[in-house]
């Protein structure tokens, strides 16, 4: 798997702080994440301190830069032109939600129009896949070593591969297997087969992954109850599919994550924390789990969940959903909010 070969060197490079050429169609650039950038390199490769700033149309719109006309649209990646006081603390300051409320006002900011588009999109994908802030500096494509092509990004979502499957005692459960997938990008995925399904369309459940909620037991969403809950559903059920599906905090990562916990804590919430960070509400995507499926012999499921995207996700990725199966929480007072939250303005189903 050549593409997927080259999409974890890139990540790995991004989180190293390393810049990575991307091509899209007549044109190129290197991209270098301000996340994990140093003054010293930023200096190294642009010493005429020429590099625009790209930061998502989320992220630009807090910065009121979405009143510029290159910026009306919020959901459409933003060019912030270079300027002599916009170094590579400066940028980070920009792109971390976390210094707003406490720093001067930085500026004026001039957005530049976007030469490529698509290209713009996949090195904010591709910083986001690395669990970065959407924020890259664009440089001279001379400057970087490694290569990936906008097309490559394709198969981040849409691929996985069977590595291992062994069985798992689970208590009080039916028969149990564990079984491992690999994305392209390194993550690995987990399937629990449950008991048995006699060929009629299996009880899934979608479950992404929450460190916080999972392993610690936070309060502050219902993750940890949900999983439990919904192995004890499937167990009762005969069997089932539980996918535990990495992807931290809504796919934005486990570091944005908790900068979005640090915003909550100012009174933002979900939906509000993530936009702020530069994030869609929910970035999550499910064409790894319909691809685990199909993978398992799974192609009908009676899905477990309140959330009509994951149905979505499963059904456009060629996987029919006989039926959906609620799945309520009790809320406490440390989740109460979030729960109403992702009602209100996340679309899940009371």
């Amino acid at each position: 798997m050549k593409a997927g070969s080259t999409i974890r060197r890139v990540i790995a490079a991004l989180k190293a702080g390393r810049p990575v050429r991307i091509e899209h169609g007549e044109f190129a650039l290197a991209l270098l994440p301000v996340e994990t950038a140093t003054e010293e390199l930023l200096q190294m490769l642009d010493p005429k301190g020429q590099a625009p700033l790209l930061l998502s149309g989320a992220r630009a719109a807090t910065l009121s830069l979405s009143n510029a006309r290159e910026a009306a649209d919020p959901g459409r990646p933003v060019l912030v032109e270079r300027c002599a006081w916009l170094d590579a603390d400066a940028a980070l300051a920009l792109a971390d939600p976390g210094q707003d409320l406490e720093r001067a006002p930085i500026g004026p900011l001039r957005p530049d129009a976007l030469s490529d588009e698509g290209l713009a999109r996949a090195a904010l994908e591709l910083a986001r896949a690395a669990g970065l802030l959407p924020a890259v500096w664009l440089l001279d494509a001379s400057v970087a070593a490694i290569t990936i092509t906008a097309e490559d990004l394709a198969g981040l979502t849409s691929d996985v591969t069977l590595v291992a499957r062994a069985r798992l005692p689970l208590d009080d459960m039916p028969e149990t297997q564990i079984v491992a997938f690999r994305s392209p990008d390194g993550e690995e995925h987990v399937a629990l087969i449950i008991g048995a399904f006699g060929g009629q369309p299996p009880l899934v459940r979608l479950h992404s992954e929450c460190l916080t909620g999972d392993v610690f037991g936070s309060l502050k969403c219902d993750c940890g109850p949900q999983l439990k809950e919904a192995l004890r559903l499937i167990g009762a059920a005969g069997g089932g599919v539980l996918l535990y599906l990495r992807q931290e905090g809504r796919g934005i990562g486990l570091a944005n994550k908790l900068r979005a916990y640090a915003l909550q804590d100012r009174g933002l919430d979900t939906v509000e924390a993530n936009a702020r960070l530069g994030f869609a509400d929910d970035e999550r995507d499910y064409t790894h789990a319909a691809a685990m499926l199909r993978a398992l012999g799974i192609d009908r499921v009676r899905l477990l969940t309140n959330n009509p995207a994951k149905a979505n996700g499963l059904i456009t990725a060629g996987i029919k959903v006989v039926e959906r199966v609620a799945h309520h929480m009790p809320a406490n007072p440390h989740n109460a909010d979030y729960l109403a939250v992702k009602r209100a303005k996340s679309g899940h189903l009371a």
